[in-house]
């Protein structure tokens, strides 16, 4: 297997010198666009140009999302310490936003609601990045897993059961993208971001994307990119064919995320870098700060091209604001509840031979790494660079998730 991609463990600060500056330039990206699209969706009927954003950007948002997530999980077996991780960084945030965003609503004048079951808005995520952690050790001991993952979520938007609830059409659905990443995380593809024939071809491919979005976007319908529900009549196929239609999808969708991450920089920029590791905190925070002025009719009011720019500007800024470090370190308490003593018992102290400093819970399996040859080009350096491992990317990478 080829070695794999650098996994940068992933710290509150952002400042880490140990994370790879791609990751957090590409999630930074991503969490600006999904920003964007959920401060102007609710208007993007009026104006023409939202359409074409929101489909010549789709690949670049949900899709990311779950591609770095599977980077950036672990196929080992569940143990106490990964079971718990999840709980904590993925179960207790979800419960904690969900919570808030069931008050913000009341106190808005909503109806109360507790939301279990099905989460509101975009925790849908978070729910099925917990199903899809506990699949993957099972997932990579398949014959095919890309194949067979493919085939279920082609399958399953003919079985109207699957739908809302547990985001169960979103989790199957989406699952061979969360393999999908699994595997660039192992190695898969490294040939490609680091070939100079590929950026060409990767530049070429979001000409594309979005010369989709600006000659067909109003053929796109909403049904095919959003993968929540059952299949329904809407395509030239008709259902028969509405699985050709979800495959073409995400087909282009795992395509359009490999040239994204090609054309990404993979030097440190100033601010973006930082920024980009912020992602987790503005994926779970940005809900709460456009929902009121949506439902205030705020954003209802950007009408004009000058008001439209504003309102754009506005999500920009916002996902900065949110991914600074302060902001960050001020809601932490939200994002990591400090719960462990309350929820968890202490695990047993580890005995026999693994006793020792390497068993420590920080400690990583020692990984052979093949004698590399001094870099010769800028490629080669890359090429380098890309199989370097810190001691620190152990298995266990579930400590801190992962959204792009």
């Amino acid at each position: 297997m080829p070695n794999p991609l650098p996994r940068p463990a992933d710290r509150p600060g952002g400042t880490d010198p140990d994370r790879d500056p791609w990751w957090d330039n590409t999630r930074f990206v991503s969490a600006a666009l999904i920003v964007v699209l959920h401060t102007t969706g609710s208007i993007m009927s009026r104006h023409e140009s939202l359409g074409v954003f929101h489909v010549a950007t789709w690949a670049f948002r949900v899709p990311v999302f779950v591609v770095l997530a599977g980077v950036f999980s672990s196929a080992a077996p569940l143990g106490p310490r990964r079971t718990r991780t999840l709980l904590r960084s993925i179960v207790l945030p979800a419960l904690v936003f969900s919570l808030l965003f069931s008050l913000e609503q009341y106190a808005l004048g909503g109806p109360w609601k507790l939301y279990v079951a099905q989460l509101p808005w975009t925790l849908w995520f978070l729910m099925s990045l917990f199903f899809w952690r506990l699949l993957l050790p099972l997932v990579v001991q398949l014959r095919h897993p890309l194949l067979i993952t493919t085939a279920v979520a082609l399958a399953v938007g003919y079985v109207n059961e699957f739908g809302l609830t547990f985001s169960a059409s979103r989790t199957l659905v989406y699952l061979p993208l969360f393999y999908f990443g699994w595997r660039l995380g192992q190695g898969l593809l490294r040939d490609w971001f680091t070939a100079r024939w590929s950026l060409p071809v990767a530049v070429a491919g979001l000409i594309g994307s979005g010369a989709v979005g600006l000659l067909w976007h109003a053929r796109v319908k909403g049904t095919w990119l959003s993968m929540r529900h059952a299949y329904v009549a809407d395509t030239p196929l008709g259902m028969g064919g509405a699985w050709l239609v979800r495959l073409l999808v995400l087909a282009s969708a795992a395509g359009l995320v490999v040239c994204l991450l090609r054309v990404m920089p993979k030097r440190r920029l100033p601010l973006i870098s930082v920024l980009g590791s912020g992602g987790f905190t503005v994926y779970l925070l940005h809900p709460l700060v456009i929902l009121p002025l949506r439902e205030k009719g705020l954003i209802e009011r950007a009408d004009t091209r000058w008001e439209l720019a504003g309102l754009l500007l506005f999500a920009v800024a916002l996902t900065v604001v949110l991914a600074s470090p302060p902001v960050r370190r001020l809601v932490r308490p939200l994002t990591r509840p400090p719960v462990d003593r309350l929820l968890f018992a202490p695990l047993p102290a580890p005995a026999g031979p693994s006793a020792g400093p390497s068993a420590g819970p920080s400690a990583g399996p020692s990984v052979e790494r093949p004698a590399v040859p001094p870099a010769r080009s800028a490629s080669d350096a890359l090429s380098k660079r890309l199989e370097k491992r810190s001691a620190s990317h152990h298995n266990d990478s579930d400590r801190e998730p992962t959204y792009g």
